[in-house]
């Protein structure tokens, strides 16, 4: 049982870090209705669906993330999170890089917060460090 939406984001990266799908699907609510999109991929609902492409990514290996530029919307019963994750694998000419803008969607339930959404797309290489924002009017 996750007490928070960070708690249980935290558990979902960890789990990925492992290559534990058993874990990684802990963080998944039980309701049938779960989406998961990775970058480029078809939309994926429902248990089958999504722990069978996390196997499917997993089997070469752990996914190691660094997640960054994180912001929170949270209500009493939902979260989401939007974020940046640099994601880094051995390849053949030694580390190579990654980079995704992903968001996760949280719900709050009788046994604590739980995964309903992971949406993740392909970034640019500086998405790490560059962000657009919107820049407040000046009112009159």
């Amino acid at each position: 049982m996750f007490a928070s939406a960070q708690e249980a984001e935290f558990a979902f990266y960890e789990a990925l870090a492992r290559g534990d799908v058993g874990q990684l699907m802990q963080v998944w609510a039980d309701d049938e209705e779960i989406v998961c999109v990775h970058p480029g991929g078809l939309r994926l609902i429902g248990h089958l669906a999504v722990r069978e492409s996390w196997e499917q990514i997993l089997r070469h290996g752990a996914l190691y993330i660094q997640i960054s530029k994180g912001i929170e919307l949270q209500t009493m019963v939902g979260a989401t999170h939007t974020l940046v994750e640099q994601i880094s694998a051995q390849g053949p000419k030694g580390d190579e890089y990654a980079y995704c803008y992903a968001t996760n969607v949280f719900h709050k339930g009788p046994n604590g917060w739980k995964m309903v959404l992971h949406h993740a797309s392909a970034a640019p290489q500086q998405a790490s460090a560059i962000d657009l924002h919107d820049t407040p009017g000046t009112l009159h």
